[in-house]
């Protein structure tokens, strides 16, 4: 389904400490350009009293220190900055791609997504690592990419239960979007796989493999493939 890029864009108060502005309807690449846009040219130049810059699917969260700033001026400094967008040029994305074992231990949900669909686990498989997926925020927890493109021939509800635990790297389904669970936690979509790549870990320079605007490639592997990056990640 196509989003809708608003002619104006809404503004709301979120919190004692948050002003949103929202520029679309709902998941879509034109809409979540805009927002990238905005953050880019808000981030190069922090305004003062902004704390933190939030891009999500379709909004921009701005969090700000009340004693500097407020909603009418940031308001104000939103309209100023889209009047300047056609000076921001977005940089190319970067291709991230995620070696990712299928089925098994790892997808103990895979076969359900098969056959609720009318499809081999095989077929999962290729139609869900054939995208290059957009990352349109991440979030969640740390690390967590919430991912646009994923083909309707997989969408599929997340779990009635949640499970108290997914382990870390797996990959799941839920509804419409797909991503990859970063570190341990709990969580309701559908796994259907795991990574052995630490896709976040505070110890590096960059903590995160990829930030919003990348593109992510999932690559199948075989269990024998994941243990061995598994034990050359450990060492």
């Amino acid at each position: 389904m196509t989003g809708v890029l608003y002619d104006r864009p809404v503004y709301r108060i979120a919190g004692d400490r948050g002003f949103l502005v929202e520029y679309g309807d709902r998941i879509d690449p034109s809409i979540n350009e805009k927002v990238r846009a905005m953050s880019l040219a808000l981030e190069r130049k922090r305004p003062e009293g902004v704390i933190e810059v939030i891009p999500t699917y379709r909004s921009l969260l701005l969090v700000y220190d009340c004693d500097n700033t407020g909603p009418a001026a940031l308001k104000q400094l939103l309209e100023a900055t889209e009047r300047e967008l056609n000076d921001i040029r977005i940089p190319p994305p970067k291709v991230v791609e995620i070696p990712v074992c299928y089925g098994g231990e790892f997808g103990p949900d895979i076969e359900h997504v098969a056959e609720i669909h009318d499809l081999s686990v095989e077929e999962v498989v290729r139609i869900h690592s054939e995208p290059e997926y957009q990352i349109y925020m991440v979030g969640f927890t740390p690390g967590f990419p919430f991912l646009g493109g994923l083909s309707e021939a997989l969408h599929t509800p997340r779990l009635k239960t949640p499970r108290t635990k997914v382990p870390r790297g797996s990959v799941g389904i839920a509804n419409e979007q797909t991503g990859v669970y970063p570190i341990a936690s709990p969580g309701g979509w559908q796994l259907i796989g795991r990574t052995p790549l630490k896709l976040f870990d505070p110890q590096r320079e960059h903590p995160i493999l990829y930030q919003a605007g990348d593109l992510l490639r999932f690559q199948p592997i075989s269990a024998s493939e994941y243990r061995e990056l598994e034990e050359r990640q450990e060492r």
